[in-house]
């Protein structure tokens, strides 16, 4: 598991709060209240969360800078630096974020389905808070806001665990949003932190069977697995992104090159970024030099097989590692595949099950891709940057979920709840 997430020391000076698992008895008793509150009480509770982090942006990237100063100096590499970078423009997206989810149906209370049984007893499912919502994430403090909106506008608690790397940030973005509630007469203890009590913190989290009742791992795979297999408490597992691209041999030259590089260089340290490139053999010498020139101005390392390499200067052989390797960097593999069987086979082996997209003009290489491809996300034509709630139109994202129960894909507000029954009767009993 992460050394940044897990291990992280204390605060020393953090001596007069209450132990992590008061905390998570806090954001229990915290949930009962946020379950009754009104939809409009949400949006207000939201609203006055957007307005505090405008207010406090000096603030906030105040204690950011002191988080990218520590990061440069322990040399945590440019990917989780430009993660846990906060500025101007990305602290009002934030508040933006905050206003959209605010702005979204609430799924409290929809009803999922229902019927009258026989004997006249009328039946409700409807949705329904989780509870407490539990996060472990790595420098990722946009995180922090994203996962406290669409707990509280779905009507649950939150309590988060954002790691050593963005400690500074965190902690003020917590103070701030804390402040935002209390301010407006809503309990503050709806959002908590254990970050200042290090590994103490995560293994409550991940320990905290009556306290919390469903625990999202954002990071690497590494934090993830270990979240999963350490865990006491129902996990939504968040999946690294080995995302493929499959350019078929009727792709057009201006797509694959426009969303190969689109998919690679827009934001590489994140996990909808592409890392490999599946290019069929039949238009490799149309497609290849054009492809990795065009990611070679980008400033873009190619990792390519024998078959790149004698299309392309510049390329470093690649590896086993290679095809298995989230690169989160400018680096990038390319591999020719006989047909599309061969492409699919090799998805197949060595995909993470998050996002994979094919370009093609032929119709049924489309349609076969889209049934075939066991991944929460597939695509035809189309940037995998597109993975990412805000996109989707959830207004922020939880995570991206690659596993098959409850939630798959992108998560919003109604993966943030279970359901109940509401059954009504009169006066019947079962003979």
């Amino acid at each position: 598991m992460s050394a940044d997430t897990l291990t992280a020391p204390a605060d020393p000076a953090a001596t007069d709060v209450a132990g992590p698992q008061q905390r998570l008895a806090l954001a229990k008793d915290a949930s009962r209240a946020t379950a009754q509150l009104t939809s409009d009480d949400k949006a207000r509770a939201l609203e006055a969360i957007a307005r505090a982090l405008e207010a406090d942006a000096d603030r906030i990237i105040a204690a950011n800078a002191q988080d990218i100063a520590r990061g440069k100096a322990d040399g945590i590499g440019s990917s989780l630096i430009d993660r846990l970078r906060l500025d101007s423009a990305r602290v009002a997206a934030l508040a933006a974020a905050v206003r959209e989810v605010a702005a979204l149906a609430d799924p409290v209370g929809q009803v999922v389905g229902g019927h009258r049984m026989p004997n006249g007893v009328a039946l409700q499912q409807v949705r329904v808070p989780f509870g407490v919502v539990g996060a472990i994430y790595e420098a990722r403090p946009n995180v922090t806001v994203d996962i406290a909106a669409l707990a509280l506008r779905s009507g649950n608690a939150v309590v988060l665990r954002g790691g050593s790397a963005a400690r500074e940030s965190n902690t003020v973005l917590v103070q701030v949003m804390r402040d935002a509630l209390e301010g407006i007469g809503i309990t503050p203890e709806a959002i908590q932190t254990v970050d200042d009590f290090g590994r103490d913190g995560a293994k409550a989290l991940m320990h905290g069977r009556g306290f919390i009742d469903v625990l999202v791992p954002r990071g690497s795979a590494s934090l993830i697995e270990a979240v999963v297999t350490e865990s006491t408490v129902p996990v939504i597992e968040t999946g690294a992104g080995n995302v493929h691209i499959v350019l078929d041999e009727t792709a057009p030259a201006d797509w694959a090159t426009q969303i190969v590089v689109n998919a690679k260089v827009q934001r590489p340290s994140v996990c909808n970024a592409v890392e490999t490139v599946l290019v069929h053999r039949q238009a490799a010498p149309r497609l290849i030099p054009l492809v990795a020139s065009a990611l070679q101005s980008e400033g873009v390392a190619i990792h390519g097989d024998d078959i790149v390499a004698g299309l392309v200067s510049n390329v470093i052989p690649a590896t086993e590692e290679d095809w298995e390797t989230e690169y989160l960097s400018l680096d990038i593999a390319i591999k020719v595949v006989d047909s599309l069987d061969d492409a699919l086979a090799h998805i197949r082996r060595y995909s993470t099950g998050h996002t994979e997209a094919i370009i093609t003009t032929d119709s049924r290489s489309a349609e076969r891709f889209l049934a075939e491809v066991d991944s929460a996300v597939v695509m035809v034509n189309a940037s995998t940057r597109f993975t990412d709630g805000a996109e989707f139109g959830f207004g922020a994202e939880v995570g991206i979920s690659t596993q098959k129960l409850h939630a798959r894909g992108p998560m919003g507000l109604s993966e943030l709840t279970s359901t109940k029954w509401l059954a009504r009767g009169a006066g019947q009993t079962r003979g």
